[in-house]
């Protein structure tokens, strides 16, 4: 096979082979078989190979079998040690030329070390991180942030378009995740923001429903605002878009940056202390919309 050539035959689409089937990889593999895409996933959680496969998609047993299915892979990955194995497997089993697109939010270390690992096996590995909630994803409303070999990323292009609003090519690997993580500081600012203005609203005697409606019409509309805030007036939390114990992790991976940086960032130290009491109050598996309710107890003292 030539390099990047794609797995599909003349006029139909290709297999897209998924490891990680959780909140957003369930949603990119729903709408890549909504697009046509022929779909294989592993998840180690069998309920989720279940979802997929009643999706109309073919799951597996390990990521040994699925690196076997085709030569274009999507990763959506929890931690780091998941992707360095993954990569391992992948590295052992898949064909050269392969192109792997992790869309994981990971350190920028743990991305560098997978890449070596594939690369050294004749595969390529893009930093492909998404912007966007588990509910954007479901609707196809995410960015991918795409970094690595621009013929590689051209090569990809028609599969981000079967899971995504929109991709760009960032250029160097990592520049993705550098990407991402400014994007996840707007989104801890804009989240707790969107709680606070609704909280004073409230206690203003707005009613909540045509607060958020005006609010969004206005000066002060966020995607946070349009998003999550029909979550937090409907205290509808427990369904999460994104774990609180996910956004958890990326802030951890924000605070590294901003000290590898050497940058002040106030308005993030402030919105900081929110997540940290929302992780404390029962909410690790909740929206994070659910810093509303840390809001409120915070203004009855």
């Amino acid at each position: 096979m030539a390099p990047f050539e794609s797995n599909s035959s003349s006029g139909t689409r290709c297999t897209v082979a998924v490891a990680g089937l959780g909140i957003m990889g369930s949603a990119m593999s729903a709408n890549l078989l909504a697009a046509g895409f022929r779909v294989i996933g592993y998840d180690p959680v069998e309920d989720a190979r279940l979802a997929l496969a009643q999706a109309g998609g073919e799951a597996v047993a390990s990521i040994r079998s699925l690196a076997a299915s085709s030569d274009r892979f999507l990763l959506s990955l929890p931690t780091a040690e998941a992707l360095l194995d993954t990569a391992r497997e992948l590295a052992g089993h898949a064909a050269p030329g392969s192109i792997v697109a992790d869309a994981s939010t990971l350190a920028h270390g743990a991305k560098q070390a997978a890449r070596g690992i594939l690369n050294a096996a004749g595969m390529v590995l893009l930093d492909t991180p998404v912007s966007g909630t588990g509910a954007q994803a479901r609707r196809k409303d995410i960015v991918v942030y795409a970094s690595g070999d621009t013929d590689a990323i051209a090569a990809y292009g028609p599969i981000f378009a079967g899971f995504a609003r929109n991709h760009y090519d960032l250029g160097t690997f990592g520049n993705g995740m550098s990407m991402k993580l400014a994007s996840n500081l707007l989104v801890a600012i804009h989240n707790v923001a969107a709680a606070e203005a609704i909280l004073v609203g409230m206690r203003a005697g707005l009613a909540p429903e045509t607060m958020v409606e005006i609010l969004a019409d206005g000066g002060g509309q966020s995607r946070m605002l349009e998003i999550r805030g029909p979550l937090m007036i409907a205290r509808a939390w427990d369904v999460p878009t994104v774990k609180a114990s996910v956004f958890d992790k990326d802030l951890a991976l924000i605070g590294e940056a901003v000290r590898t940086l050497g940058i002040q960032t106030p308005l993030l130290d402030a919105s900081v202390p929110v997540y940290r009491a929302l992780m404390a109050r029962g909410h690790r598996d909740h929206d994070t919309a659910a810093v509303f309710a840390v809001l409120e107890e915070m203004a009855r003292g």
